[in-house]
C-alpha cells in the first residue's frame, strides 16, 4: 500500500504499545493529555478534568470524602425526592384557575423526572465509589495511545460541558418562565404555618433548584458514556491509520482492536443499566404524557402543560446523547471489517506483484555467470515465497477475527446498532399508534 505524507516515521509494530504519525508535532507547551508520559494519578491545577471535578462540587455529587458523600446523599434525598413531594402534597390550585387543571400535568412531570435522577445518581455513585473519574473516562491508560488520539480526546473533553450548557440553559429559562406563572397562579398552604409567611416565593426557588439538580445529573451521566464513546471512536480512526502504517503487519492492529474491543465491553457493562433504565422510564412517561394529553378535555396552554413539553424535550435530547453515541461507535466498530478486507486484499495483490517479478527474474537466464548466480536467484524466489503464506494467514486471520469480533456497545449481547434502533423506533412507532386509535375511539 501506498502510504501519503502523513504516515508514519515511528512505528512500534512490534509490541503494539504505542503508534505515532509524522503529523503528531508535539511542541513544547502542550496540554497534560498530549504529553507522551501523562500518567498521572491526582490532579493538578491545570488538570483537564478541573472543570468536571468543580461542577460535582457545584453539584454536591463530590464523593472523594466521607462529607462530602453524606451531603451529597442528603441534598439528593431533599432535592430530587423531598422538594417534589412537598409540592404535589401542599401547592393549590384556586377556583379561579381550576378549570386549565395545572397540577394533573405538574404531578405526571415529578415522577419521571425524579426517577431519572434516582437512575442516574445511583449509577454516578457506583462509579465514583468503584473506579474514580480518571479511570471511569480511561484516563489512566491514555498514555498508551498515539498523540492523535489524546490530542482529539483533549478536543472532546473541551466540547463536554456544551452538550450541558445547549440542553441546559434554554430549557432553564422556559423552565423559569413557566414556574414564575404558575406560582404567581397558584398558592402554597402548609399547615401550622402563617399564611404571611412567603411560602410560594420559597417552594417557586426549591422547585427551580430542584429542576435543575435533577436535570443535570441525568444529562452528566449521559455526557460521560457520550465522552467514553467518542475516545473509542478516536481509537477506531487510529487503527484505520494502522492500516496504512502497518502495511502487512497484522499482528499491531490485532493487538489494538483486542484493547478497544476490552474497552467497549467494560463500557457496556457500566452503563448498561443505566441506558435500559432510562429507555424504559422515557418511553412510560411520554407514552403516559400522550395519553393523559389527549384522554384530558381541558385547553392545553403555557400555564398547564409547559412542564411537560420541557419534561419531554429533555428527556429525549439525553436519550439521543446515549442512542446516537452508542449507535455510531457500534457503526464504526462494524465497519472496520470492510477496512480490513480491502487492506488484505491490496497487500495480497501487492505481494503477488512482487512474488511475479521475483518469479520472473529467477527464470531468466543470466549472461555471464555460472552455476552460483543461478543459485542465488533461486534463493531470493525461495525466500520470498516461504514469507508469503505466513503473512497471508495472519493477514486472512486478522480477517477472520474481526468479521466475529465487530459488536460496539451492546445490551446483554445485542449490539446497540443501527438495526436495534430502527427496531425501537417501530416498537414506540406501534405504541404511539395504538393509543391514538385508542384516543379517536374514546
Amino acid at each position: 500500500m501506498n502510504s501519503s505524507a502523513s504516515t508514519a516515521i515511528d512505528v512500534d509494530c512490534s509490541g503494539g504499545r504505542r503508534v505515532s504519525f509524522a503529523d503528531e508535532c508535539q511542541p513544547n507547551n502542550v496540554p497534560l493529555l498530549l504529553q507522551p508520559s501523562y500518567a498521572r494519578s491526582k490532579s493538578i491545577i491545570s488538570d483537564e478534568l478541573r472543570n468536571f471535578r468543580i461542577s460535582l462540587k457545584w453539584c454536591a455529587l463530590d464523593h472523594s470524602s466521607s462529607i462530602g458523600k453524606l451531603i451529597s446523599y442528603f441534598l439528593f434525598v431533599f432535592l430530587a425526592i423531598f422538594v417534589p413531594i412537598l409540592t404535589s402534597i401542599f401547592v393549590k390550585v384556586p377556583k379561579s384557575a381550576a378549570e386549565d387543571d395545572p397540577l394533573s400535568f405538574n404531578k405526571l412531570v415529578q415522577l419521571p423526572e425524579s426517577l431519572l435522577a434516582i437512575i442516574a445518581f445511583v449509577t454516578l455513585s457506583r462509579f465514583f465509589n468503584r473506579y474514580g473519574l480518571r479511570h471511569l473516562l480511561f484516563l489512566d491508560i491514555l498514555q498508551d495511545d498515539s498523540t492523535y488520539v489524546r490530542r482529539g480526546y483533549t478536543r472532546a473533553l473541551e466540547k463536554s460541558f456544551k452538550y450541558l450548557a445547549f440542553i441546559i440553559l434554554p430549557s432553564f429559562f422556559v423552565e423559569l418562565a413557566h414556574k414564575i406563572l404558575f406560582f404567581s397562579t397558584v398558592k402554597v398552604s402548609v399547615p401550622h404555618i402563617s399564611p404571611g409567611f412567603p411560602l410560594n416565593s420559597i417552594v417557586f426557588l426549591l422547585m427551580l433548584v430542584s429542576w435543575v439538580y435533577r436535570t443535570g445529573v441525568f444529562l452528566l451521566v449521559c455526557v460521560l458514556f457520550r465522552l467514553t464513546c467518542e475516545l473509542q471512536i478516536l481509537r477506531f480512526e487510529g487503527v484505520h491509520k494502522l492500516f496504512e502504517v502497518c502495511g502487512s503487519d497484522a499482528n499491531v492492529i490485532f493487538c489494538e482492536h483486542v484493547k478497544i474491543k476490552k474497552q467497549l465491553s467494560v463500557t457496556s457493562h457500566r452503563y448498561r443499566s443505566f441506558i435500559i433504565g432510562c429507555l424504559a422510564t422515557i418511553t412510560v412517561s411520554q407514552l403516559g404524557s400522550l395519553l393523559l394529553v389527549l384522554a384530558s378535555k381541558y385547553e392545553k396552554t403555557f400555564f398547564n402543560s409547559g412542564d411537560l413539553v420541557i419534561c419531554s424535550v429533555v428527556q429525549l435530547c439525553g436519550c439521543f446523547l446515549c442512542l446516537l453515541g452508542a449507535a455510531r461507535i457500534t457503526h464504526r466498530a462494524q465497519g472496520i471489517v470492510a477496512i480490513a478486507a480491502r487492506w488484505h486484499m491490496l497487500v495480497t495483490n501487492a505481494s503477488t506483484e512482487s512474488e511475479r517479478d521475483h518469479q520472473w527474474k529467477s527464470q531468466t537466464p543470466s549472461r555471464g555467470l555460472g552455476n552460483e548466480s543461478d543459485s542465488d536467484s533461486s534463493d531470493i524466489y525461495i525466500s520470498a515465497t516461504l514469507q508469503q503464506p505466513s503473512s497471508f494467514q495472519n493477514r486472512q486471520a486478522l480477517v477472520t477475527y474481526l468479521q466475529h469480533n465487530n459488536g460496539g456497545i451492546t445490551l446483554f449481547g445485542f449490539p446497540l446498532d443501527r438495526g436495534l434502533l430502527h427496531t425501537l423506533f417501530a416498537f414506540e412507532l406501534s405504541l404511539v399508534l395504538w393509543i391514538l386509535s385508542k384516543a379517536v375511539v374514546l
